[in-house]
């Protein structure tokens, strides 16, 4: 039985998700790190900002330089979690195309016996 079937290897899909699932587990975390210190962030510096109204404090955090730095990291999280999913579910479907050809292969090799 080959491992290649119509330019499907799944020995190199199977590798793809053992090797990157760690990855893809780190851009996750970081990714969900990042969306929660905003939280702290903000409040952070709202208890920094000058006195004033509420309103002026949270305009104050959102308008600071490492406001908007944490929200320029949290971007490039999401595009890096989101590159490494699409590529797991790229190999996950290679996978899957394998297992519909092999089946395939054996409903037609029963109907030629």
């Amino acid at each position: 039985m080959s491992e290649e079937i119509e330019g499907i290897n799944i020995s190199k899909a199977l590798d793809y998700i053992r090797v990157h699932a760690p990855e893809l587990a780190a851009a996750k975390a970081a990714r969900i790190y990042l969306e929660q210190f905003r939280k702290s962030k903000k409040a952070l510096l709202i208890n920094d900002a000058p006195t004033g109204t509420i309103q002026s404090k949270e305009s104050y955090a959102y308008a600071h330089d490492e406001y908007l730095q944490l929200l320029t990291d949290l971007q490039s999280a999401v595009e890096q979690e989101e590159h490494f999913k699409w590529m797991m579910v790229a190999a996950q479907l290679k996978v899957e195309v394998y297992r519909t050809q092999q089946a395939n292969n054996r409903f037609i090799d029963r109907a030629h016996t």
